[in-house]
């Protein structure tokens, strides 16, 4: 890994969760239960790793009994010029579907396009691309 990963710690929901970034941005999903990885912390079935390889990486787990879930304030995970336009005006209307939007993705004034959507699952994206892409 060349680059900081997002890992996030769900409320029992990383298959969901995971799944649904997976039919967002596509790639491979891999999910390992409690079960796979013989603990015993938490329901058999509930995710112990999941991963999402692709365009975009996103790995989590349901966190386990006592263990803090995601929350977030300030943080927003950058997708800027990171695909054409169009994937990411498909990526950011996927993100907001059932989410909800900050900031329209549009041209800025400063020439630019970008815009903020904050996921079902809490995540906070910034999607945008320079005017030339």
């Amino acid at each position: 890994m060349t680059a900081p990963q997002i890992y996030v710690l769900f409320p029992g929901t990383a298959r969901e969760a995971l799944g649904f970034y997976a039919e967002v941005f596509g790639g491979e999903l891999s999910l390992f239960t409690y079960r796979d990885f013989g603990r015993e912390d938490g329901p058999a079935d509930a995710i112990a790793h999941g991963v999402l390889s692709g365009a975009v990486a996103v790995a989590g787990a349901d966190a386990a009994a006592g263990e803090a879930t995601f929350r977030s304030e300030g943080l927003l995970l950058s997708l800027l010029g990171t695909a054409e336009p169009a994937t990411l005006h498909q990526w950011f209307d996927r993100l907001a579907g059932s989410g909800r939007v900050v900031d329209p993705l549009g041209p800025k004034p400063w020439g630019a396009s970008d815009g903020q959507v904050i996921d079902r699952h809490g995540l906070h994206w910034l999607i945008g691309y320079e005017s030339g892409q």
